[in-house]
């Protein structure tokens, strides 16, 4: 099973960007997926997910309405669509999933088995 997470890259406040993560390996319909992001000298953080394919996003407080979670099981992949991006914002965005859905916490890293590698985003003028 793998998670890659692509669409990273420097951007001016203000901006948008989206990311996506391509499963391979298995599908992941009714279990839980999510991103994650890790600024510089901080400890990874929960951004936005979802415990099934059609379930209703869940977002940190600090991107709700600006950033905007979906996943598609035709492709085995999930989004998330940043707008109005800010500085604070820069980090590195893993999405994860897990390998059941017994009720775990979205926001809690152990909740989840898999982990794509990563992709780096970067505000600033």
């Amino acid at each position: 099973v793998q998670l890659q997470a692509s669409g990273g890259g420097l951007v001016q406040p203000g901006s948008s960007l989206r990311l996506t993560c391509a499963a391979s390996g298995r599908t992941f319909m009714g279990n839980p997926v999510a991103w994650f992001r890790q600024a510089p000298g901080k400890e990874r953080e929960f951004v936005a997910g979802n415990y099934v394919d059609s379930g209703t996003p869940i977002y940190a407080v600090s991107v709700r309405d600006r950033f905007f979670f979906a996943r598609y099981s035709a492709k085995n992949t999930a989004y998330l669509q940043m707008n109005f991006l800010e500085p604070e914002d820069t980090a590195v965005y893993f999405c994860a999933a897990a390998d059941k859905n017994d009720g775990g916490s979205l926001s809690l890293e152990r909740t989840y088995d898999y982990w794509g590698q990563g992709t780096l985003v970067t505000v600033s003028s």
